[in-house]
């Protein structure tokens, strides 16, 4: 029995005593409650709602711009370093006789500021591999922000579904209870009492409260789920596909073998994937820094001329030269041992999030199992059993075997339990959508 035939058994169960059943096609003029339904929307689909989330969610488009920032990165540690040029004019301080050489001279110096030292030691390298595997990691975050927030999206959409058809039951049981308040006010006070009239009042204030509660909660469900969607203007109405409610058990979970989800799981999380890469970087930034021990040497080329002729007290001269730091006091002690700790943490980062993925994929098979179970009930025995319970309640308070109370106890236990089943569907497709989130792995579309 889907969640549709349901809702359409409200429509066509007898309400209160002395009442003809309410039909689908109700007068629109027959108001129900104050406040006024909302215009219809464009119906989302559930596979436009996810297609929306991956384009325009807020988290997918920080993942998006972490994965750029370390594509520049990438870009940055490759580059090969500029060379830096020296020069300018010299001229001699001592020089005050008009017979001595030339004052002036010129002086210029080449260096390469690294540039074939960072090949030979391949330091640049290494540089670039650190920001390589960064980019890897930065590009798992994106798709397991994309794994959360289709997640995200699915849960909230079945939220607005189940929102709307309480919204409907809480129409159809305040429309019934309504014309049974008109009919009893013909029966009073012939036929029933002051105080039976005002319990069937009573229960049709209640029913129009419940009209408003639903309206109000299915409009903070669409508030959420346009935020789940990244709307950034003013919220529409979202109208959505009840069908998505409709109990179903996804081919992949016909039959749970939880050692091969869990081999699932480990294969396709983009999260463990981001830890593995994230683990190659740290390995990577120790080597990289046990590398940088060698020192950067600069190979340098200088010309220097002062004065001219023979005399030149500086002929034009050209020397070749290295710079490079003494590492007498410092050996990069520090940087080795803060990459050996991010390496440590990044381990443990890893198995930490192993073990996560095992505890999220047991926790999810237990709900969904549950959850199963659950709405399976409601389908086959309870909610049969509430709907036959009020109506023969209703048979015997026409027969004058069973008081008002009894019948509106009956009345109200069928409405609970429609009710619950609509929330046991939500908890089933949620149970559902965490565990394609455990996966890692879509099972509905």
């Amino acid at each position: 029995m889907t969640a549709s035939r349901i809702l359409r058994g409200v429509v066509s169960a007898t309400a209160l005593a002395g009442i003809a059943p309410v039909c689908a096609d109700a007068r629109a003029d027959e108001p129900v409650s104050s406040t006024a339904a909302p215009a219809p929307a464009q119906t989302l689909s559930l596979a436009e709602a996810v297609s929306i989330a991956r384009t325009r969610g807020f988290d997918l488009l920080l993942a998006s711009a972490n994965v750029h920032g370390a594509e520049a990165e990438v870009r940055v540690a490759g580059q090969l370093p500029n060379p830096s040029v020296t020069a300018g004019p010299s001229h001699r301080l001592d020089c005050f006789s008009s017979d001595c050489a030339s004052a002036w001279g010129a002086f210029a110096s080449l260096s390469d500021q690294g540039l074939i030292e960072g090949a030979i030691t391949r330091k640049r390298k290494l540089r670039e591999d650190v920001a390589k595997r960064a980019l890897d990691a930065a590009r798992f975050g994106r798709a397991n922000a994309e794994r959360v927030v289709v997640a995200q999206a699915k849960m909230q959409y079945v939220q607005v579904a189940a929102a709307d058809a309480r919204l409907d039951l809480s129409r159809e049981v305040a429309a019934a209870l309504q014309k049974s308040v008109e009919v009893n006010r013909v029966r009073y006070p012939r036929v029933i009492d002051e105080g039976q009239l005002a319990r069937v009042e009573q229960e049709s204030l209640r029913a129009q409260q419940e009209v408003d509660l639903a309206l109000r909660q299915l409009r903070q469900e669409q508030i959420d789920l346009a935020l789940v969607l990244g709307n950034t203007g003013p919220i529409p109405e979202i109208a959505v596909d009840r069908h998505v409610l409709d109990f179903r058990v996804p081919d992949a979970l016909a039959s749970i073998d939880t050692p091969a989800l869990l081999r699932v799981a480990m294969e396709s999380r983009a999260d463990r994937k981001q830890a593995i890469a994230q683990v190659a970087q740290a390995e990577a930034s120790v080597s990289l820094a046990e590398r940088q021990r060698i020192p950067d040497v600069s190979l340098i080329l200088q010309y220097q001329q002062l004065g001219s002729g023979d005399n030149a007290p500086q002929p034009p001269t050209l020397s070749v030269g290295v710079g490079l730091p003494l590492p007498l006091f410092y050996r990069q002690q520090g940087e080795i041992a803060r990459a050996s700790a991010d390496r440590e943490g990044a381990l443990a980062t890893r198995r930490r999030l192993e073990a996560t993925v095992a505890a999220d994929l047991e926790s999810a098979v237990n709900t969904f199992s549950t959850a199963r179970r659950v709405v399976e009930r409601y389908e086959s025995a309870l909610l049969e059993r509430a709907k036959r319970a009020r109506d023969i309640t209703q048979v015997q308070y026409q027969a004058g075997s069973a008081t008002l109370t009894d019948l509106l106890d009956a009345q109200r236990s069928w409405v609970q339990v429609t009710s619950g089943y609509y929330a046991e569907l939500v908890n089933y497709w949620t149970s559902v959508f965490q565990l394609e989130q455990a996966l890692g792995k879509e099972l509905v579309r």
